[in-house]
């Protein structure tokens, strides 16, 4: 059992959705959030967290720069937390060396460096036999011209080191390198990076076509101890934005079981201890799948609200006793007895004038969830990553399929009128 099971939480990277789930099993005072500076008052952190009932506090730090972890140990060495964790993907690295200089479980420094460059997972995955898209990284516009013409079909366009498909584009005709190169370059996650920004690193990958899916993975000491498949559906068009999620994936049992043994295969390539992992794949129509990218955190897009609701056990709860070296409540079940979905809404951009239908939208049957971000006098963004989108509805129902007609029908209740900007020009 870890020697430090009584001391606080560390979550790295603030958010208030972690910070509501803690509240839920934590007592007061056992949880400790860092994050950058002004990251955490983008985040709302210094909002929300005086209504915790878990949080000790904010520790105020600029985490993603080298040394960070190592330095901050010995400031904060009389600490002696019981966990160490992730709360977004810009934190993976900070937090694995962190729980290496506390003595607590972790994914390790290494498998943590290479799950943050997408590149790096490409060529230890490749070499460990996982299917990977050719890829291969591109410092301008001729390089990803001349990585499109030695393929036969469409290639993407992504950074190797962002999340939520920011920069991220879909090119099928060389002519389109240029543009797409000026347009991708333009990484902007407002609040939720540093203001001193990340390095530019772009990759161009051969586009491969097939269904979408997610695998979130609990794995302790490198062997899986809870897995479930998200089938996913994306926005028509370049930006590969997600639209859709859907717990579990209604596929075949020998589909789902492979994925499962192609995330455990992925994690045991890079080397990952103990954790939360989020590998995504796509699966062409000869079925094998072929691996997108893989993050060594919790997923994001309201999939960990989906599987608590559609297996219907607390999975942050556990997740958290796994860490802290403790024993899990409960044997963890092979099968989800429900079945949770979410859908995403984007509009026209432009000024958003109006919102109305979000209690219409409640008020479906089994509709849990509601969230718009859009209020009038806002604006709705051009869609580029998974930021621009407006507002997400979540529903559970008896069978995934069944949950998904609900989220739609709510979503569809909901009305965001805009001045376009081709009229306000």
């Amino acid at each position: 059992m870890n020697e430090y099971a009584d001391g606080p939480v560390i979550v790295v990277g603030y958010t208030a959705p972690m910070q509501y789930a803690l509240d839920l099993f934590q007592p007061a005072d056992s949880v400790i959030f860092v994050d950058e500076p002004d990251v955490a008052i983008g985040r709302g952190a210094p909002t929300h967290l005086p209504s915790s009932t878990s949080a000790r506090g904010l520790i105020n730090e600029e985490y993603q720069l080298p040394g960070a972890a190592d330095a901050f140990y010995h400031r904060y060495r009389d600490l002696a937390p019981s966990a160490v964790i992730p709360g977004m993907e810009y934190a993976v690295p900070f937090t694995a060396r962190l729980a290496e200089r506390y003595r607590v479980p972790g994914a390790g420094l290494g498998a943590a460096q290479i799950l943050r460059d997408k590149s790096q997972v490409r060529t230890v995955t490749g070499a460990a036999g996982i299917a990977n898209p050719v890829s291969r990284a591109v410092g301008g516009p001729a390089e990803l011209r001349a990585f499109m013409a030695e393929q036969d079909g469409p290639v993407v366009l992504k950074p190797a080191n962002r999340q939520a498909s920011v920069g991220t584009m879909i090119l099928h005709d060389v002519a389109e390198a240029d543009a797409a190169w000026a347009e991708c370059v333009v990484q902007d996650e407002g609040f939720v990076v540093p203001g001193r920004g990340l390095p530019l690193r772009m990759i161009a990958e051969q586009y491969v076509s097939g269904a979408e899916f997610s695998v979130e993975m609990m794995v302790r000491a490198g062997e899986p101890v809870f897995g479930n498949v998200t089938g996913k559906v994306l926005y028509p068009g370049p930006r590969p934005v997600e639209l859709g999620h859907l717990v579990p994936a209604e596929i075949p049992t020998e589909l789902t079981q492979r994925l499962l043994a192609e995330t455990a295969a992925v994690l045991a390539a890079v080397g990952f201890g103990t954790g939360f992992a989020h590998c995504e794949w796509i699966v062409p129509p000869d079925g094998t799948p072929y691996l997108v990218e893989c993050a060594g955190r919790m997923p994001g897009d309201g999939i960990i609200e989906l599987i608590q609701r559609a297996w219907r056990f607390d999975i942050v709860e556990e997740y958290i006793r796994m860490m802290r070296g403790l024993p899990l409540r409960q044997p963890l079940p092979e099968r989800a007895p429900a079945g949770a979905a979410v859908w995403f809404l984007h509009v026209e951009p432009g000024e958003v004038l109006s919102v109305d239908g979000v209690a219409a939208a409640q008020a479906v049957p089994d509709v849990v969830t509601v969230s718009v971000t859009a209020k009038p006098g806002g604006r709705v963004n051009e869609l580029r990553s998974s930021w621009d989108r407006i507002a997400l509805v979540t529903a559970c129902s008896a069978t995934p399929s069944e949950a998904l007609e609900r989220a739609k029908q709510a979503i569809a209740q909901i009305s965001v009128t805009v001045l376009p900007d081709r009229m306000s020009a």
